[in-house]
């Protein structure tokens, strides 16, 4: 089905607070096998909130609106739709009762509506023939259906909005495209180290029919998504195994991880798989490392910890780099990004070490050595390899290329494959 998201209010309008929720809701949808054609922010205006669904309701076969159903004087999103819909504000008893359950000292219903003395009672006024998503839980969120269209209204809070949108949209709406026998199969391939056009470039050939494909650049992962769609399940299965058995061969090594596996929880598993631990020595990263890999539950049973060595005394000191290699080649070389994997193994007993030194910037390049360029170093046994990378973009963006990169040496050492290329 294609859909239409509108997310409502002026703190996100204003860029005080980032539109996660549309986000959230859209990946979702997309991964249902759904197409969203539109997503929109609005302020908490009526005519601005009217206008947009009114757009949305020429255009999409399902309506996502998410924010301003709150019982402050800025919640203007049921006013709007009561208006726009010609929908007159109707009182819905059973959500004022579930309102008054969590009160100190619970009020009398409609006492309290007809004197304006409950402040959560505007929560309780929906439009006429709202349907509740999920009856008797102290939050908002319902459905209209106009015209045949049906329209999801949640709330703006990310934690209620991801509830309702897991619990209640994404059921109603498989039910609600299950009447035209669709089938959908999909499934997200995430990939490090290959630019989007270049993925673009191998995997060209698949797409057409019932094959989709979709690049999404996720700084600094590219994400690839195969959607399959048809009528018979036998047949969207079998395009389905063919198209993915060919994203794997094209995109080889540089493909680490599907779905919602990101690459720390890939190392993870594969140090667990062969009993190692691991541990880190970071400089131009700061600890950015040891923090994905602790992001992992159980992490424990494979990371061992790290050193945040950023001057070169703490080098010396704690990773036991040799001075004299410091000042023959400098901190940010091959020789120290080795010593201080070697180091790292020393210092915490673990079997494996990565290390990463480099210049994030803005300043401290030079010509030899300019801002982005990163040594990195893995130690394990007798076995010790540099590599050399050179990164764009401002600190941030040289860090988190920094990091995955780290991430990614280590997990193509363990599962045996090529440190460059595919």
């Amino acid at each position: 089905m294609r859909g239409e998201i509108i997310a409502v209010g002026d703190e996100l309008t204003s860029g005080r607070i980032l539109n996660t929720t549309s986000s959230f809701a859209a990946g979702h949808l997309y991964g249902a096998g759904h197409d969203i054609i539109a997503i929109s922010m609005v302020g908490d205006e009526e005519e601005a909130i009217a206008a947009a669904l009114t757009r949305a309701l020429q255009r999409a076969e399902f309506i996502i609106v998410t924010g301003g159903l709150g019982a402050t004087s800025d919640d203007r999103t049921n006013e709007a739709v009561a208006n726009i819909l010609e929908r007159p504000p109707t009182f819905y008893p059973e959500i004022f009762a579930a309102i008054c359950q969590g009160d100190p000292q619970p009020l009398d219903c409609q006492r309290a509506v007809a004197q304006g003395e409950h402040p959560l009672a505007k929560l309780a006024w929906l439009p006429q023939g709202a349907k509740i998503l999920k009856p008797g839980a102290r939050m908002a969120g319902h459905l209209l259906v106009h015209d045949g269209v049906p329209i999801f209204f949640l709330p703006g809070v990310p934690h209620e909005m991801r509830e309702l949108m897991l619990d209640c949209v994404l059921p109603m709406l498989a039910s609600w495209q299950g009447g035209d026998g669709k089938v959908v199969r999909q499934r997200i391939f995430r990939v490090f180290g290959l630019p989007e056009t270049e993925i673009n470039r191998r995997l060209a050939p698949l797409e057409g029919g019932v094959v989709r494909i979709g690049y999404y650049p996720v700084q600094p992962e590219v994400h690839v998504s195969l959607t399959v769609t048809g009528h018979e399940e036998r047949q969207v299965e079998e395009a389905f195994a063919r198209a993915e058995a060919t994203i794997r061969q094209a995109l080889g090594a540089f493909l680490y991880g599907c779905d919602a596996e990101p690459m720390e929880a890939v190392v993870g598993r594969l140090l667990r798989e062969k009993g190692l631990c691991c541990a880190v020595a970071e400089s131009c990263t700061g600890g950015r490392i040891a923090a994905r890999l602790t992001a992992v539950p159980g992490s424990s049973a494979s990371f061992v910890g790290g050193v945040v060595a950023y001057s070169n005394s703490l080098k010396e000191r704690l990773l036991a780099v040799p001075a004299a290699l410091l000042a023959e080649h400098g901190a940010v070389s091959a020789p120290v990004a080795r010593a201080m994997a070697r180091g790292v193994v020393r210092a915490t007993a673990s079997e494996v070490g990565v290390a990463v030194t480099g210049i994030a910037g803005p300043s401290g390049g030079s010509k030899t050595k300019p801002v982005g360029l990163v040594y990195f170093a893995l130690a394990h046994g007798e076995y010790c390899q540099a590599l050399e990378r050179r990164f764009a973009g401002d600190r941030s963006a040289v860090q988190a290329q920094s990091a995955m990169t780290a991430l990614d040496l280590l997990r193509r050492h363990l599962a045996g494959l090529p440190l460059e290329g595919s």
